[in-house]
């Protein structure tokens, strides 16, 4: 088969392009984040402009049609090496091989010498890349191919990690120099939280091993400010250049500017809750689990009571077959019937299923949180009393009580809000403070903006919990609305108190109009007649009939300007949410709804809480 160009007529065949040299060579850059410098270049080959051959997918298709791949491989080798010779660009130049070519040019070292110091390059400036499409039957007979690179002077490197054949386990084998990470994770980074942690884990893994990572694919600003306060080291990518014959000897100056960007990047770890909106109830088998050994179907009643009898603080006993749960016998009720009279007589040599309840409440070891809230809420309430089987993956693992399990329900979800709100999925405490960390840490300026509502709290007596929620969502959702999510960081405190951590220069008007927005539609959630009189009548926090205006926002602002580098940080998330909830406090009297304290007083404050927290309780 032969590929066509648009007119019809046959392409060249792969060989002769190869023949006339007639292959032609792109370059695309690679940055170093740590001082806006260009690392080196990929290489990348292209066919004969306007041909149906130009791009690289058709010229290697061809190529496996015609049966000569690798050598297509070996001229766009060195069609990349003669242009970047002629470039004269600083830095290295990455090459991207099949492990069928590495095998063939390990196989002939002269030939391998011959091409990494073709046109006086430095092999030491060459770094192979072993494309993803590569597959590698015996990792531990590739070995020496690599080994033959690096005598040559050559680094290696695994391209596209994360996708097709490039694995953990070539990783581990080979001990890649250089991993580049596909696209595929590195676009929009910023805002998924899973392919966040995807990278997170490869680069844990790249510092155990030494290796360097090099994220591919960076398109914008925003992904590549989270890549870089992630702490990765190099990226390419659209942002810093197309694939060009040509290619820049310097980082262009908007990338450079966004690069030094003095923004600290929002982590999308941040906005996720414990497990999802439905967190696994994993940890709340754990808590409330009770490993209890358990009778076969055929036992009898006489095993029952011998096994009572010598665990007296079992509360029951599971009726397994094949280790699958059939039935529950609850302690109490059955050693009622037992003091009765010549009850042991009777039925002591009968089966144990007799007196066992054969539809027992099962929960699975894997079950949400939420699906055990359920339980609680259901009519079948029979676990209280007679407690329930746990199972994993079906097969009996333990015991449960009704207590335990109230207890480990009401623990995980505690826990889970510390990660993130349970109403509006907005980030909790921990992640509040882990970001405020991260921002004196790297002596960003910011402003700490606490957000209360007020007048919530007779709203809420007045119309009830769930439209005091809808209110609150209504809150979050216009906060979240006026934040900049690559900048500006937003928490839920807890119940009607909001955390904004602004770094947009123009924090101030996000501010004005959040407070706008919300005051202007908060209104919607109360009655006609109450909107006409404008409030609604209560009790005050004594008992004293008021009258309550509309639910409105106030917005606390304090400054928390750089520290100076090279010293440990001066302040703490606590001691910054301090003076924020005293800005906060300010804000709730004043008519605007909005106070803010400057920098000489922040400062002045914040010392103040250090300092009070370094001096010893009397």
């Amino acid at each position: 088969m032969q590929l066509r160009s648009p007119s019809g007529i046959a392409a060249p065949r792969i060989e002769d392009l190869i023949a006339r040299r007639d292959l032609s060579a792109v370059f695309q850059p690679i940055i170093d984040f740590e001082d806006g410098a260009i690392l080196g270049y990929e290489g990348l080959i292209r066919g004969p402009a306007g041909t149906s051959l130009e791009t690289p997918f058709a010229l290697f298709s061809q190529a496996l049609v015609e049966g000569c791949t690798i050598e297509l491989e070996q001229a766009a080798a060195r069609a990349c090496i003669d242009a970047f010779a002629r470039l004269g660009h600083d830095g290295k130049l990455f090459l991207n091989f099949s492990a069928g070519a590495l095998r063939r040019l390990a196989a002939v070292p002269d030939d391998t010498l011959a091409l990494l110091r073709h046109r006086g390059v430095d092999p030491q400036r060459i770094v192979i890349e072993l494309t993803e499409q590569s597959m590698i039957a015996d990792v531990g007979s590739f070995l020496p191919v690599i080994a033959s690179l690096r005598t040559a002077g050559a680094q290696f490197a695994l391209d596209d990690y994360g996708t097709a054949n490039a694995s953990m386990n070539l990783w581990v084998r080979l001990q890649p120099d250089v991993v580049k990470i596909d696209r595929f994770f590195i676009h929009d980074i910023a805002c998924d939280p899973l392919k966040f942690e995807a990278v997170r884990a490869m680069q844990h893994f790249a510092s155990a091993s030494g290796a360097r990572l090099v994220a591919e694919g960076i398109e914008n600003e925003a992904d590549l400010i989270v890549v870089r306060d992630m702490g990765i080291g190099c990226g390419q990518g659209f942002f810093f250049g197309r694939p060009h014959a040509q290619p820049p000897s310097k980082v262009t100056d908007d990338a450079r500017d966004a690069l030094r960007a003095g923004h600290i990047a929002v982590f999308p770890e941040a906005t996720r809750t414990l497990g999802g909106a439905s967190p696994s109830g994993g940890m709340a088998s754990e808590k409330m689990l009770v490993h209890a050994p358990a009778l076969p179907r055929q036992a009898t009643n006489n095993d029952v009571l011998e096994l009572f009898n010598r665990l007296p603080d079992l509360h029951a006993v599971a009726v397994v077959e094949h280790d699958e749960p059939v039935a529950l016998i609850n302690r109490r009720s059955f050693m009622d019937r037992y003091a009765l009279p010549y009850h042991r007589e009777l039925f002591g040599k009968r089966p144990c299923l007799l007196f066992a309840n054969a539809s027992p409440v099962v929960i699975e070891k894997s079950m949400t949180v939420e699906q055990m809230a359920k339980l609680l809420a259901s009519d079948d309430q029979r676990y209280l009393a007679d407690g329930f089987v746990i199972t994993e993956n079906g097969k009996y693992a333990g015991l449960g009580t009704g207590e335990n399990l109230v207890r480990a329900v009401t623990e995980v979800r505690i826990e889970a809000a510390r990660y993130a709100n349970p109403l509006t999925f907005l980030p909790g405490n921990i992640p509040i403070s882990s970001h405020i960390v991260r921002l004196v840490g790297n002596h960003a300026g910011f402003y700490a903006c606490y957000v209360d509502l007020n007048h919530f709290k007779p709203f809420n007596d007045q119309y009830g919990y769930w439209q005091g929620d809808e209110v609150l969502k209504f809150a979050a959702a216009v906060l979240a609305d006026v934040c900049d999510p690559t900048r500006d960081f937003l928490g839920h405190v807890g119940g009607d108190d909001f955390l904004i951590l602004f770094q947009s220069d123009d924090w101030r008007e996000r501010v004005l109009r959040a407070i706008h927005v919300f005051n202007e539609g908060a209104q919607r959630f109360y009655a006609p007649t109450d909107r006409l009189a404008g409030g609604i009548h209560g009790e005050d926090r004594r008992g004293n009939p008021t009258f309550f205006g509309f639910v409105t926002m106030a917005i606390g602002c304090v400054r928390v300007e750089p520290e100076p580098t090279g010293g440990a940080s001066l302040y703490n998330s606590e001691e910054i949410a301090t003076v924020a909830a005293l800005a906060k406090r300010r804000a709730k009297l004043e008519p605007s709804g909005f106070v803010l304290i400057d920098a000489e007083e922040s400062v002045a404050l914040l010392r103040g809480q250090s300092e009070a927290a370094a001096t010893p309780a009397d």
